[in-house]
């Protein structure tokens, strides 16, 4: 089960009037607890600086580190291009298309494919590092993490062969895999020493990063197809059951489910200190109380909110399926 997208075939860069924000966007939503809150602020007005056009659809988000944008594209291939100007810097060509967000860490891009493999590439140069082969497409973007003494740089990524996969770093090989019993679509987030993901079983997983062995699994009685945000203690996530459901990760409690809405939920929430946002297949994109899950206010679109908001200072930006941002 998976989404389809309007096709895009170009990739536009909005940035505001002025210099470039000066902050790097290394992985999908932002950090490894997928909150999807950036540290910069936005003006009233933004202006188009550049496009880029590849072979067929962009279903990726992009990272941005270092001066770079790195994205991937259902024509196969894996892009570099400078941040200022949009022009490529590289490209990598994989067996099949990548709609996967790409991961940038240590001077590598870490990104997973619908031939089912996960690439390493020089983010240098877009060299080829090694990859590693699941046993389905890969959808969402990787997620790191550091164990051991020294300690060691872990990757976790999601596939369609209904795993987890831990993979080392710097050889490509298997840590452990953690098996559920469907689909696995979203990025998985990482706090407090776990791996916290949802699945098309039905079920929030939480699985200890160093092992691998599941401490927890919560029932929610729908898809949950997006990737879910961990702010301190709680676990937010949307579902294809028309709810937005807050989780205790210290009980593996449900602490709210809010299901005010007839429409299911692709995207991944983003998480402040006091609100949740999320964009509904209504057509909407909600704000809820971070506390108590009940709706602040709602932005009607003309189009699916299938993509996820970022937070900047105190404006949230977002696409919708109606060719806006």
């Amino acid at each position: 089960m998976y989404c389809s997208f309007r096709f895009v075939v170009a990739l536009a860069v909005l940035w505001p009037l002025g210099a470039l924000a000066a902050q790097d966007w290394p992985i999908f939503r932002g950090d490894p607890a997928l909150c999807g809150v950036s540290t910069e602020t936005l003006p009233d007005a933004l202006e188009l600086r550049w496009t880029f056009k590849t072979g067929a659809a962009i279903k990726s988000s992009t990272a941005i580190v270092g001066g770079k944008v790195f994205v991937g594209s259902t024509d196969s291939n894996v892009y570099a291009l400078a941040a200022d100007t949009g022009k490529k810097i590289w490209s990598f060509k994989a067996d099949d298309g990548v709609e996967a967000s790409p991961l940038v860490v240590e001077g590598r891009v870490y990104i997973g494919g619908t031939d089912g493999q996960f690439y390493a590439l020089d983010a240098a140069t877009g060299a080829l590092k090694w990859n590693y082969k699941t046993g389905d497409k890969i959808l969402g973007s990787a997620n790191w993490f550091r164990m051991g003494a020294p300690p060691a740089l872990r990757l976790v990524v999601g596939s369609y062969d209904f795993k987890v996969h831990c993979v080392d770093a710097v050889t490509g090989k298997a840590v452990w895999t953690f098996e559920t019993s469907n689909y696995i679509n979203g990025a998985p987030a990482i706090a407090a020493g776990q791996i916290i993901f949802g699945g098309c079983d039905g079920q929030l997983h939480v699985v200890d990063a160093a092992t691998g062995q599941e401490r927890a699994a919560i029932e929610v009685g729908a898809y949950i197809a997006g990737s879910p945000a961990v702010n301190g203690a709680h676990v937010f996530a949307g579902d294809y059951g028309n709810e937005v459901l807050c989780m205790d990760l210290a009980t593996s409690k449900i602490i709210w489910r809010s299901k005010e809405r007839n429409a299911p939920f692709f995207s991944s929430p983003a998480v402040t200190d006091a609100r949740v946002l999320i964009g509904g297949r209504d057509k909407r994109l909600y704000c809820l109380d971070r506390v108590t899950g009940k709706t602040v206010w709602m932005f009607p679109t003309q189009g699916e909110v299938d993509g996820s908001p970022v937070v900047c200072g105190d404006k949230v930006i977002f696409g919708s399926q109606d060719g806006r941002l």
